[in-house]
């Protein structure tokens, strides 16, 4: 067998380099030569580090240099039954956070949600966009590559969809600046998060294009997809999932379990999450959604740096007027109709809503085989393939969304009753 420490040895000698151990030993070989190695060069004991569940051979696709695992605190919140398209039924969420009191605060807010009946959620667009660039030698031929396209979008279906036997390219909306001419294709991606789908089915499409017209390809990503940034494009096209979950809470409820008011609740988050966030000129319009992604993310293995995306969230509220209230002011005593009562009234119950419009997420690749992730997904009940293909996806945006909107409703109902920093300090957080 070979010796961790004879490999460490050298490559510190320069006869090897780190990601040439795999080539020398086992992939558990290789990632303990690193760590010894690094604890070499700076003296850190990696003992938690090399304590990890995974098979080290089965995580090539995930990582490089693998030196070992780490490992963040899971919490569960829940249960709450969710009425959605795809995820039917009572469900417990999986957050992995070092954040002290968020897996308390959507507990909270499910707790709400779940003496109400639960919530409702749906996805309302689903699309993976990848957008690369090509260069033209100026307008006029950007005008004949963009009239190229819009007459041949099966063929650049054809080419794209050549490549997967899962995704399907929906649309091809191409973009001109100068002599620069984006094309953003849209794939139906199913139940991949599907970047990486999106990126060798586009490739194939660009060199079509490369084919067929005068445009020249710069880049196979031109920003305008756009990945892993703030993009107003997504907050408006959407990408990934765009999906809203949404609740009335009767006013008895948020008065005894949230300690405020529904009319306390509309005002919080109108003048913070839509007022302040409008002239913070921020993408999302909500109180601390991508804390919930986030943890949501961690735990079921999506690719974190897509938080940013899932920021794109607003949350609304309103007091709506009882069911009951309604017919009754719907008629004087005389029968004659009236004006029905405005949705400000004293009496009614607390609408809230949140809507991502970019929630990038899959139940299949990526760092959803991982043990712990997996295991995760299956305690959501919704991991790997779907039936139809794409509903579990659906159904992890939809837990999400339902997760961050009982994240909201905690949040926004801790700082109109004024217990925001006092809940931290009894948590001791």
């Amino acid at each position: 067998m070979t010796d961790p420490a004879d490999l460490a040895d050298r490559v510190l000698a320069g006869e090897l380099r780190l990601y040439e151990l795999d080539e020398h030993a086992d992939a558990e070989t290789a990632a303990a030569a690193r760590r010894h190695l690094v604890e070499a060069e700076t003296g850190v004991d990696l003992d938690a580090v090399a304590d990890y569940t995974f098979d080290a051979d089965a995580v090539d696709a995930n990582v490089e240099n693998l030196v070992g695992g780490a490992q963040i605190p899971m919490g569960v919140a829940g249960p709450v039954p969710v009425d959605g398209g795809a995820a039917d039924g009572e469900y417990y969420l999986p957050m992995a956070t070092t954040e002290g009191a968020l897996v308390a605060s959507v507990n909270r807010g499910l707790s709400a949600i779940r003496a109400a009946g639960g919530a409702t959620a749906r996805v309302t667009d689903s699309g993976m966009t990848r957008a690369p660039v090509f260069r033209v030698e100026g307008i006029a031929e950007a005008e004949r590559v963009v009239e190229w396209v819009r007459d041949n979008e099966e063929s650049l279906r054809e080419a794209a969809e050549s490549t997967t036997s899962h995704g399907e390219l929906t649309a091809v909306d191409p973009y001109v600046v100068g002599d620069s001419v984006f094309l953003r294709f849209v794939y139906d991606t199913k139940d991949a998060m599907g970047m990486n789908m999106a990126t060798i089915a586009t490739r194939e499409a660009s060199e079509l294009v490369e084919e067929e017209t005068p445009a020249s390809l710069v880049a196979l990503s031109g920003n305008l997809c756009s990945d892993k940034k703030p993009a107003a494009i997504n907050a408006i096209e959407g990408r990934g999932r765009s999906v809203t979950a949404d609740v009335v809470l009767p006013r008895e409820y948020v008065e005894e379990m949230l300690k405020t008011t529904p009319e306390a609740m509309v005002e919080g988050n109108t003048r913070k999450n839509l007022i302040g966030s409008a002239k913070a000129a921020s993408l999302g319009f909500n109180a601390h959604a991508a804390n919930t992604v986030a943890a949501v993310f961690l735990a079921t293995g999506q690719d974190p740096a897509q938080v940013v995306e899932g920021a794109n969230a607003i949350t609304t509220m309103e007091v709506r007027e009882r069911e009951d209230e309604r017919s009754e002011s719907s008629s004087d005593v005389s029968g004659e109709q009236t004006r029905p009562a405005n949705r400000g009234d004293s009496e009614g119950d607390l609408y809230a809503s949140l809507s991502f419009a970019s929630l990038e997420v899959g139940t299949v690749g990526g760092g959803t085989k991982l043990p712990t992730q997996s295991e995760a997904l299956d305690v959501l009940g919704h991991a790997g393939g779907g039936e139809p293909a794409g509903a579990n996806a659906d159904a992890l945006a939809e837990l999400i969304a339902v997760g961050a909107l009982a994240g909201e409703l905690s949040l926004v109902a801790a700082f109109t009753s004024r217990h925001l920093a006092s809940a931290h300090e009894e948590l001791g957080r």
